[in-house]
């Protein structure tokens, strides 16, 4: 059996579509999978099991790249098309069945969106697929020696949705004055822009892990998945802690969470107050992400009990 997946070009919205996929992994135990994402998107499925290729769309004018798609797909015939980018493609190919989300941005949860349509309620929360190597060196990189490694997700793919810098330092010495062995871990993506965004947190924090930008996303999600708790902008790495199972904190203001709120067992969102998906991320309070983070935690460890 083969299955064509076509995903988001962007890293958060993927994310959020591994939940489908394990489903469908687990549905149809023999079939071999092929998907189709955006080039930032595609490490997420390199640990996937039976994924058989992935064709990178790198968007084109005059929507070539769709037809790029079709070429690189008109030999198979398919017997199932998941398709959450609301295209025609899969009705130019041999398809069995299609299942295609509309297309354009809808209210609601983007994860219910993509577990209605398999009629799945609840939608399936997103996971993450690494390597052994990868999970041996995030070990290496924050072992078992009684630290408490605290995720920090200080930068985003646009500035009106950071939150200032040195609030991130000041939620976690907050939390470090209760906690003492607490170490701070930061995050950010490839770039020099990334780099730039994340450098007042790193001057301020001496003793944090600098991950540098240059770990690939199952590498990152080996790391987020031996923290304690992720605390983060609105962003691809938030949305990557949350898959991990951990709690996450989601820092909101110049996007809707009711659309993009992380989805995991432990996940949280503080939002600034104002216009809701326009609220300047300034007005979020400091007092209100450390308790939010606080209660998770406690409630992270009644859990365990």
């Amino acid at each position: 059996m083969h299955i064509l997946f076509i995903t988001s070009t962007r890293l958060g919205d993927a994310i959020l579509s591994t939940g489908l996929l394990d489903t469908l992994l687990h549905r149809y135990p023999q079939a071999d999978f092929t998907i189709a994402c955006g080039p930032v998107a595609a490490g997420l499925f390199a640990h996937m099991p039976r994924r058989v290729r992935t064709i990178e769309m790198v968007k084109r004018p005059r929507d070539m790249h769709w037809v790029d798609l079709w070429r690189q797909c008109r030999g198979t015939r398919w017997d199932l098309c998941v398709d959450l980018r609301g295209s025609i493609v899969s009705y130019f190919l041999r398809v069995g069945r299609r299942h295609i989300m509309r297309g354009g941005r809808r209210e609601g949860r983007r994860i219910t969106h993509i577990g209605n349509l398999l009629d799945l309620d609840p939608a399936p929360m997103p996971v993450t697929w690494t390597s052994a190597g990868e999970r041996a060196r995030a070990a290496a990189m924050l072992p078992d020696d009684g630290s408490r490694w605290i995720a920090l997700g200080p930068t985003a793919n646009w500035d009106g949705k950071i939150w200032p810098a040195d609030r991130f330092v000041t939620v976690f010495n907050t939390l470090r004055a209760a906690d003492p062995a607490m170490r701070p871990v930061i995050l950010y993506g490839p770039g020099e822009a990334e780099r730039a965004r994340a450098r007042t947190v790193l001057a301020q924090l001496p003793d944090a892990l600098d991950t540098g930008g240059a770990l690939s996303v199952t590498q990152v999600a080996a790391l987020l998945a031996r923290c304690t708790l992720f605390i983060g902008n609105d962003s691809g790495l938030m949305h990557l802690a949350a898959a991990t199972g951990i709690p996450t904190v989601g820092l909101f203001g110049r996007s809707k969470a009711s659309e993009y709120a992380p989805a995991g067992p432990w996940a949280r969102v503080v939002m600034a107050p104002g216009p809701v998906g326009n609220a300047p991320m300034e007005g979020l309070d400091v007092a209100n992400v450390v308790t939010t983070a606080r209660c998770l935690l406690a409630d992270r460890e009644r859990a365990k009990r």
